[in-house]
């Protein structure tokens, strides 16, 4: 693969946020390692069954990923963080989550291990 490991990243990211991927359970689970955890912005944990299982079945809402960044934390493991923009229901503002997650390079691949998103004060016009 050609492209630089931020942009690998960034990829993988931003299709975890595709409504067609989120509909997928097979697509999911090829991101999402078997001991992937997730702290979700409403308080709730999360493993990978429960996302496969319920992802697919979740609405939708177009998201814009802004601030992107990547840290390696070791050879095969990185940090992604952003802010995650949301158009609410009447567009009128746009609702931001802060999101962490860890992603480990495993049998050729990345895979998400573990996320985070929590809910930002801040809105955007």
């Amino acid at each position: 693969m050609g492209s630089s490991l931020h942009e690998q990243i960034y990829d993988l990211e931003d299709r975890l946020l595709q409504p067609e991927i989120r509909r997928s359970g097979e697509e999911i689970s090829m991101l999402l390692a078997d001991d992937f955890v997730e702290f979700g912005s409403s308080g709730r944990t999360y493993d990978k069954i429960q996302v496969v299982e319920g992802l697919p079945h979740s609405p939708t809402v177009p998201t814009v990923i802004e601030d992107f960044q990547v840290k390696v934390l070791s050879t095969y493991v990185v940090l992604a963080t952003y802010r995650a923009v949301k158009a609410n229901e009447s567009r009128e503002e746009m609702r931001n989550s802060l999101r962490s997650s860890i992603w480990r390079f495993t049998d050729g691949r990345w895979q998400i291990v573990f996320h985070q998103g929590t809910r930002s004060m801040e809105f955007c016009k």
